[in-house]
């Protein structure tokens, strides 16, 4: 009996040890001290950066920003102590809270400020939409585009080759707010980056950034590696495929996934289950039914560039 008390109570500590290590931290009571904007300032510019102190135990911050009448006009999550908004002229208020899985903090105290309309630029920023930041692609052009600045007359948008460091285009003048990147620009697989800035008769912003990837490579074919060809596996217990997939040969090396068929004829007519965005070169699947299978996989990288299915390989459930 003394060995079973003392079993249970070492299951017992276990047990409390592994909750307080997932357990969150209580944030319920805490306030965050908020940075800018404070009280009363006045902010000539087309964006807003907010800022406060980061607060132990969270994970996130709510932003929440008020405008006229109470409206809330942002209410954004964000994992930073910095959040960038675009907002019109006008008086606003803003408060922030952080949270983690299981607590939120309480809302600091909100902070009135008013954002001035301005034709001077050099304190306001090009929002840049498209293509994000990290963006794949295998395409011959690419539609740049970024949002409207009251005060700018024209933009001026440039594209490096970060690979080379050469500037591939230069573009002055731009009256709307996108630009086509032809093939003739963007002729070599490497990373790019776009650069663009708001200008008027007396003033410019600094140009805004983003990075960008062209990647028109084919990804090498997988090469089955278990079940092995012709091997014999049991019924009822978890089988694992696995694959290799050689070094990708482009400039570019794409994030890629897979795609595994399995069927119950060489020629892949009768199809038994299809899996796609697999991760990892892995996947594991249950078979109940005895007889012949066939299995191959196929890859797919972040720009879009499609592998052929590699070789097939023979299993049989017995």
């Amino acid at each position: 009996m003394k060995a079973i008390n003392k079993i249970f109570l070492l299951a017992v500590a276990i047990s409390a040890f592994s909750c307080d290590d997932i357990i969150e931290e209580d944030i319920a009571n805490d306030l965050i001290q908020v940075v800018s904007p404070l009280e009363g300032a006045e902010i000539e510019s087309n964006v807003v950066n907010f800022q406060w102190n980061a607060l132990d135990g969270a994970d996130e911050y709510r932003v929440q920003v008020y405008g006229s009448g109470q409206n809330i006009v942002v209410d954004s999550i964000v994992s930073s102590t910095r959040f960038i908004c675009p907002l019109n002229e006008g008086h606003y208020q803003w408060r922030v809270r952080g949270e983690n899985s299981a607590y939120q903090s309480s809302y600091s105290f909100p902070m009135g400020f008013t954002l001035i309309a301005t034709d001077n630029l050099e304190n306001q920023q090009v929002l840049l939409s498209n293509p994000g930041n990290g963006t794949y692609s295998n395409l011959s052009t690419m539609i740049c585009t970024w949002q409207q600045i009251q005060a700018a007359d024209t933009y001026d948008l440039e594209l490096k080759n970060v690979n080379s460091g050469s500037v591939v285009h230069q573009e002055t003048g731009i009256t709307n707010t996108s630009f086509t990147l032809n093939n003739a620009m963007l002729d070599s697989d490497g990373e790019y980056q776009w650069k663009v800035r708001g200008v008027n008769e007396t003033s410019a912003t600094l140009f805004a950034s983003r990075n960008f990837y062209i990647d028109r490579v084919i990804p090498t074919v997988s090469l089955n590696s278990t079940p092995v060809n012709n091997s014999v596996q049991l019924p009822n217990i978890q089988l694992s495929f696995t694959w290799t997939v050689p070094a990708d040969s482009g400039t570019v090396a794409s994030p890629v996934t897979y795609t595994i068929e399995i069927a119950s004829d060489a020629a892949f007519s009768n199809i038994i289950s299809t899996h796609a965005n697999i991760a990892t070169a892995a996947y594991q699947e249950i078979f109940t039914a005895t007889g012949d299978y066939y299995w191959h996989v196929k890859t797919k990288d972040k720009a879009g560039n499609e592998s052929a299915y590699g070789t097939a390989t023979k299993f049989t459930i017995n």
